[in-house]
């Protein structure tokens, strides 16, 4: 989702490498960046002025069910990255989440203290934390409920509400009990360029769309959006409701706050509902 935001905003503008062990697009190379001595070869001979390390399992069940994968995959390989940007002394850009917090507050800032409740919260924090560490130049951004990369690649709550329409359904079951802060990928990498742009504030960072909403009050917008409400009806459930499917703890809120972006000025980041109309028309427009 995120890499194909980054292709798309960057493609014209810089000379880039993409891979993934995944290669399902022309632009892509494979590289498994779990193989240290593998990860270190693609890039030294790329000879980048920036690496972005984005990729992760971003599945909580499939963390939780294989948590050494997990640790592999968003902890270990996050150390591969840095060793390669030291050596090759250029910053690094590692992608955190929302969901490493435990919840019990409203919101958090960039300066809150992370508490994860899972393997793959888990995961993505020690991964953080050994940017921040370890690092010699970083810059490290926390985005919320990601959206974006379209019926392809969006496998994410859009993604999946998107695919029950298309598929017919006339009733969905929303969780009224989680709170987050939709993500547009677009607008993420717009901000992160920007930060790229200045060097001098290089660390950490939130980097949500403003505002925030539970997972209904996110599908209303989107039937309102779409032109169905008069077809499909929403039934408010619980997060009980999808426990067999969705098993792992999620903290009860995932809310951001850009804080950081908002005193240096260098917020772009939209409220989520205008994100969300962008997304749906940029990616989804001939999907129904």
């Amino acid at each position: 989702m995120l890499g194909e935001a980054f292709y798309r905003k960057f493609k014209d503008d810089f000379t880039l490498k993409c891979t993934d062990i995944d290669v399902n697009e022309a632009w892509l190379s494979y590289l498994d960046f779990r193989d240290f001595e593998k990860y270190r070869k693609d890039v030294s001979e790329f000879k980048p002025d920036f690496l972005f390390h984005i990729g992760a399992h971003t599945n909580l069940e499939y963390c939780e069910e294989n948590p050494d994968d997990a640790y592999v995959t968003n902890t270990l390989a996050v150390e591969n990255a840095v060793y390669i940007a030291n050596e090759l002394d250029i910053p690094i850009l590692y992608i955190s989440t929302a969901g490493i917090f435990d919840g019990k507050k409203k919101s958090y800032d960039d300066w809150d203290l992370p508490n994860p409740l899972c393997v793959y919260a888990k995961s993505k924090y020690y991964g953080e934390r050994f940017v921040i560490e370890n690092a010699k130049r970083y810059l490290i951004c926390r985005p919320g409920w990601m959206i974006g990369g379209g019926p392809k690649k969006d496998k994410k709550f859009i993604g999946l509400l998107m695919k029950q329409l298309k598929e017919g359904k006339k009733e969905l079951f929303l969780v009224t009990d989680k709170e987050g802060t939709p993500t547009y990928t677009c607008d993420f990498v717009e901000n992160v360029r920007l930060l790229m742009e200045k060097e001098e504030f290089f660390g950490l960072y939130n980097m949500s769309c403003n505002g925030n909403a539970n997972r209904l009050e996110v599908a209303k917008e989107l039937i309102k959006i779409l032109d169905l409400e008069k077809e499909v009806k929403i039934t408010p459930v619980t997060s009980d409701y999808f426990k067999e499917t969705f098993f792992v703890s999620r903290p009860s809120s995932e809310t951001l706050i850009n804080k950081k972006l908002d005193l240096r000025g260098l917020n772009l980041m939209k409220n989520w509902k205008t994100a969300l109309k962008e997304y749906i028309e940029e990616y989804y427009k001939e999907y129904l």
